[in-house]
């Protein structure tokens, strides 16, 4: 059972203290997949997560579009894949991702979308969808418990922060 949670951003501002705020709560473990059309602030919102992840210089973060992973160091290890390039399933899990999904730190996956099969079964999904110049529509989908946990803290600090 999944449990999903929509918001609207309205600047890049509020885009990275979202993200931030999130990368704050992840644990390890933690699966993110990150899904939308070209522009839509995936790698953005990558960063934001690392930062909130404490990730010591953000702009290190960029597309692993074509090396597919990259890695940071931060409170936790950031793995943070793409797929966009990848013409099959089978092509993601040939980089190892289970060896990363069962360890200790945080993958977030870009065009998680086209590799849904090849996620954990538990995992957060993140729908961005473009709304405006710089204005933005997630849908955060929890898929298993603690996913849903984590949806429900962000929701709740960034209302404390409201």
């Amino acid at each position: 059972m999944a449990m999903s949670w929509q918001i609207e951003v309205t600047s890049l501002e509020e885009t990275e203290a979202l993200g931030r705020r999130l990368g704050h709560l992840l644990f390890a473990g933690a699966v993110v997949s990150l899904e939308g059309p070209l522009g839509a602030g995936k790698t953005h919102l990558v960063r934001a997560l690392a930062q909130g992840l404490g990730i010591g210089d953000p702009r290190q973060v960029s597309s692993p579009t074509f090396v597919l992973i990259q890695e940071y160091e931060a409170r936790l290890p950031i793995y943070h894949f793409d797929a966009y390039r990848l013409r099959s399933g089978q092509e993601f899990l040939d980089l190892g991702v289970h060896e990363y999904f069962a360890g200790q730190g945080a993958c977030l996956v870009e065009w998680g979308d086209k590799v849904r099969d090849c996620l954990p079964r538990e995992y957060l999904q993140i729908a961005i969808e473009i709304i405006g110049p710089s204005a933005r529509r997630l849908l955060l989908v929890g898929h298993g418990a603690a996913y849903q946990d984590l949806i429900e803290k962000l929701k709740t600090a960034l209302e404390r922060e409201e």
